[in-house]
């Protein structure tokens, strides 16, 4: 697929694997001229128990992050993710959302906090790895840079992969919206 231009598919594009629920979350851009798009979505989304959610408003573009609250809950309550996000100031009480809330700061200073990855569902091993070698000296570079198990970040990439372009496959013949049926209890939610 060449490089999606509407919303929609730039949303199957780069985040197939969170809309499916078999990664914590997935982030890309999308341009500000652009936005009233993205607060349709959102709603839309929301009743579909998928949360879309602007991280940081840059000048041209904005960071998003997609992910199903549950999925997301369970990636964050990992002690070793937990330990690593501690660790680089986060809350040790709350639930994802006051870690979401300390991550939209974060990116918001100097420096970017590499610990996105534990919010990407990120192996810890490779998150940390990639912050004590400062991006280098890593063992595959894929959808991120490896520093643990290697054939396991192989299969996960493969997977991911495989999703991506089976949904897009789909978005050819069906909407995206269509493919993710209204949660029940979320009809009236819109975050």
């Amino acid at each position: 697929m060449d490089h999606p231009r509407t919303f929609e598919g730039a949303l199957a594009y780069h985040c197939a694997p969170s809309l499916a629920g078999i990664k914590a979350a997935d982030l890309f851009t999308w341009p500000n001229a652009a936005c009233g798009e993205v607060e349709r979505y959102a709603g839309d989304l929301a009743r579909r128990g998928i949360r879309l959610r602007a991280l940081r408003r840059g000048a041209q573009r904005t960071l998003l992050l997609v992910y199903r609250p549950a999925c997301l809950e369970r990636c964050l309550d990992c002690p070793r993710v937990r330990a690593l996000l501690e660790q680089a100031g986060y809350p040790s009480e709350g639930g994802a959302e006051a870690l979401l809330e300390r991550l939209v700061e974060r990116l918001e200073g100097e420096t970017f906090p590499h610990e996105i990855g534990l919010f990407l569902g990120y192996p810890p091993e490779d998150v940390e790895g990639f912050c004590r070698h400062r991006g280098q000296n890593y063992k595959l570079s894929g959808r991120w840079k490896v520093y643990g198990d290697r054939e396991a970040a192989c299969r996960r990439f493969q997977r991911y992969d495989h999703c991506r372009d089976a949904l897009c496959r789909r978005l050819a013949v069906c909407p995206l919206l269509e493919m993710f049926h209204p949660v029940k209890g979320q009809e009236e939610e819109t975050h």
